[in-house]
């Protein structure tokens, strides 16, 4: 499927086909292809928790406003990411580039950072962000569909996952086959609307 067939005809599906199965290679392929997305600063900060246990997929849906993609589509994605990823991995992931990169990379990192936690949280979020719509995009150019998902009990899905404490989720995603059509598109705001050039 073309980028702009998968963008135009991506939809959040709340009904799957509890038939349809994904494989383990085919589940790791989109997540290979999600973790291509950007992140911030290259710190791959991301973390992908694919959730195939049925008792637990039924223990999230119950803190998840039982809502029945949870356990009913092929594939459960948690995007999480880890809070302090610049402190510990900068080095790490700007190993390969020349010295004064490097040197520059880790400077700028830690300035970026250092004693800013609202800042920590914020570029989590936006790479899990990035990863989920990337997840997304992956599957619709596959046929499959998805759909993110925010309306849960953070708290007590944390909990279920064991998440660590340097760690917070954003948001998460499954991916499957439609059992239902989507309902058409409503309340799409006008494009000279939803665009400004230059300035407010």
């Amino acid at each position: 499927m073309h980028i702009d067939e998968a963008i135009r005809s991506r939809r959040a599906i709340k009904a799957y086909d509890t038939n349809h199965s994904l494989s383990r290679e085919e589940k790791d392929e989109l997540l290979q292809l999600a973790l291509l997305a950007p992140t911030a600063f290259n710190l791959q900060h991301v973390r992908l928790v694919e959730v195939s246990d049925p008792a637990l997929r039924q223990r999230i849906r119950d803190v998840a406003w039982d809502q029945a993609q949870v356990t009913e589509a092929s594939m459960l994605v948690l995007v999480c990411a880890r809070l302090d990823a610049w402190e510990k991995d900068a080095a790490r992931v700007w190993a390969e580039a020349p010295q004064p990169v490097q040197d520059f990379m880790s400077g700028a990192i830690d300035t970026y950072y250092r004693g800013k936690p609202q800042v920590q949280r914020d570029e989590v979020m936006r790479s899990c962000g990035l990863v989920a719509q990337t997840l997304m995009l992956a599957a619709r150019g596959k046929g499959l569909d998805t759909c993110p998902m925010d309306g849960f009990d953070f708290d007590a899905v944390a909990d279920l996952i064991r998440l660590p404490e340097n760690h917070a989720i954003g948001l998460m995603v499954v991916v499957g086959k439609q059992a239902v059509a989507a309902r058409p598109r409503i309340g799409k705001l006008a494009f000279d609307e939803a665009v400004i050039r230059n300035q407010f």
